[in-house]
């Protein structure tokens, strides 16, 4: 058996998130329909993650196995022109027979964007803020982040993950032009709703209703119900996922 990395894009915005679910339209099952066609067998897919619904993806990563060797270039082409527009393949890349999308990614890298003006061409892909955040409080707090492992206030409640535990490495806000927001956040995993929800928490931050000390307690509770509203899920983007080199062929 045969295993490649598939590494794809999607505009999440039609789709009910990544994984398949019953009576929902998701990237998942739009893309194993794809390659069953191409491949003339069902062919199950395993992504590096979920996204949740509405959530976008520059670049997501998934494994899939074939009897017998394919032509990675040539299947590019052949399933980008049979996927609907809101999804492009990237590349595809023979890989280890043992290696995994999900479990064996190192690190996962989101990006939220978010703006203060009004434009009617970039409102489905940035979160809408009627006023100016304050992105130096925001990345004070930010910097918390990096002093914990357990995001249980951070998590959607009744999850079946076995440990709340994430590694961040990675959280900035920075400030592009007058108007605009970026928050880049990358750890060694996330918990479902994680991102949206520590975005929704350092916006009160940024608007002077939290202060440091009010974030750590926020964090240290443990309490999903103590932390701020989780933010839409239009203006969020899987940048990246990270894989140690000798997975590859």
């Amino acid at each position: 058996m045969n295993r490649y990395f598939l590494y794809l894009s999607y505009n999440g915005a039609n789709y009910c998130g990544w994984q398949i679910q019953p009576n929902a339209a998701t990237v998942q099952e739009v893309i194993e329909k794809a390659l069953a066609t191409l491949l003339r067998a069902e062919t199950s897919i395993v992504g590096a993650g979920r996204t949740d619904s509405g959530v976008h993806a520059r670049t997501m990563i998934a494994h899939f196995d074939c009897a017998e060797p394919i032509d990675c270039e040539r299947i590019v082409g052949k399933l980008n022109s049979i996927l609907p527009r809101d999804i492009a393949i990237q590349k595809v890349l023979p890989v280890q027979p043992d290696a995994h999308a999900r479990f064996d990614a190192t690190a996962r890298r989101y990006r939220y964007y978010i703006t203060t003006r009004k434009d009617p061409f970039t409102y489905p892909f940035k979160y809408r803020m009627p006023n100016p955040l304050d992105v130096d409080k925001m990345n004070a707090c930010a910097n918390i982040l990096f002093e914990y492992i357990d995001f249980t206030s951070f998590s959607k409640l009744h999850t079946a993950v076995k440990t709340n535990n994430c590694r961040i490495m990675e959280a900035l806000w920075t400030k592009e032009g007058d108007s605009d927001y970026v928050f880049t956040i990358k750890a060694d995993r996330f918990l479902r709703n994680m991102v949206r929800a520590i975005v929704g928490t350092l916006i009160e931050v940024g608007r002077g209703k939290l202060d440091e000390q009010g974030f750590r307690r926020i964090i240290e509770a443990k309490n999903r119900n103590v932390a701020g509203t989780s933010v839409p899920g239009n203006a969020l983007f899987l940048e990246d996922v990270e894989y140690p080199s000798t997975l590859f062929l």
